[in-house]
């Protein structure tokens, strides 16, 4: 069905989300029509972010929030939903629109099977009403579910539409970009050189996608590199668990902006351990690019000061590539914990692959390089 029938249909005037490519259509028509406007439109850090922002609007005006995301934030949203929006405490009413990543019977990346044979459960366990829209569906069907979903929230309850995979459609197109000049792959392929034979973890999305490919054109092995393939915003963590864990070992994390922004209490722990082992990278182009190029707030905020005020013991910001071999060669030769952020143009290649390993060979492969460098005492 057509976007701007769904959005007539629903008839709610302030959305607040997360970007999802199955969303896309959404989230353009969102960005077409009002842009970051915070009378109606906001993408907030993470999915439980965007519901307690939404609570917020209802408790302000009394209308009915829209909360979009993809199905990968149900877990964040438990908690809200649970203790804040659920009848039996504030009985905030709330229109969920989930994107079905992993939809059973149709194909996706492994990050997402799991995700989509219970999407539909979650929402049940947590009392949301649901309706499928799916490619074939009518749009009075969609107009029928939503009167049933009027008394539903009329009751302070919530509801979610869920969306199947080419369910919706905008016929304008968005361009988003920036004045950046480096290109992420190109970076990443710096960072492999600078890293050598350390271990790297990378964030979910193209960036992992770039560094596979980059070891594939450089004739390495994988087994340097954990590619957090799902898990967004979490890679940072997981690179703390390897570090802590290996002391005497440089361990590289491969950070995005949306990423670093979606979990970003991860970087206030980091810092408080203060591994001196830790090069904590954010490849910021401003952008949810990965899910089709939906502004975040990174470009506006000064992620060095962040880094510096959670503790880290080097912060730096580079935008070009001499800079950027500088501050590697110097941060790989320094005992302290470091951050850098490397300001990035939006795109990546249309050929642009996706790992040919699987997640648990990638797992094993990682682990078994680690005991590798514990047992050669590295």
């Amino acid at each position: 069905m057509k976007v701007e029938k769904l959005i007539e249909i629903i008839g709610a005037d302030f959305y607040t989300g997360v970007p999802d490519s199955q969303l896309k259509a959404l989230c353009n028509y969102l960005m077409n029509t009002y842009g970051i406007d915070p009378k109606h439109h906001i993408i907030a850090a993470n999915e439980g972010n965007c519901t307690a922002l939404a609570a917020g609007y209802h408790l302000a005006t009394g209308k009915i929030p829209v909360v979009y995301m993809q199905n990968s934030g149900e877990g964040n949203i438990i908690n809200p939903v649970a203790s804040l929006l659920n009848d039996k405490v504030y009985a905030i009413p709330v229109v969920f629109v989930v994107g079905w990543r992993g939809e059973p019977g149709i194909h996706d990346e492994p990050q997402h099977i799991y995700q989509g044979e219970v999407t539909l459960k979650l929402l049940q366990d947590m009392d949301i009403a649901t309706f499928v829209i799916g490619k074939d569906t009518a749009d009075s069907d969609v107009a029928a579910a939503m009167d049933r979903f009027r008394k539903v929230l009329a009751v302070g309850k919530d509801v979610a539409f869920v969306i199947g995979k080419n369910a919706l459609e905008y016929g304008e197109k968005v361009v988003y970009k920036n004045d950046n000049r480096m290109k992420r792959e190109e970076i990443i392929q710096h960072i492999v050189k600078a890293s050598r034979e350390d271990p790297i973890v990378s964030t979910t999305g193209k960036a992992s996608r770039e560094l596979f490919e980059t070891r594939v054109a450089n004739g390495q092995s994988h087994r340097y590199d954990f590619l957090t393939v799902g898990s967004m915003g979490h890679a940072s963590s997981i690179a703390l668990g390897v570090a802590m864990s290996m002391p005497d070992q440089r361990i590289w994390c491969i950070d995005g902006d949306g990423a670093a922004l979606m979990h970003m209490g991860a970087m206030a722990i980091i810092g408080s351990n203060k591994p001196t082992n830790l090069i904590h990278v954010v490849i910021n182009n401003g952008a949810h690019e990965t899910v089709g190029g939906m502004p975040t707030v990174a470009a506006d905020i000064d992620l060095v000061k962040i880094a510096e005020a959670c503790g880290y013991k080097n912060a730096v910001c580079v935008d070009n590539f001499d800079d950027l071999d500088r501050v590697l060669e110097v941060i790989r030769n320094c005992d302290e914990l470091s951050f850098i952020e490397v300001k990035c143009s939006i795109g990546a290649r249309e050929d642009l692959g996706r790992p040919t390993t699987t997640a648990i060979e990638n797992k094993q492969s990682f682990m078994h390089y680690l005991s590798e460098l514990q047992h050669n005492g590295i």
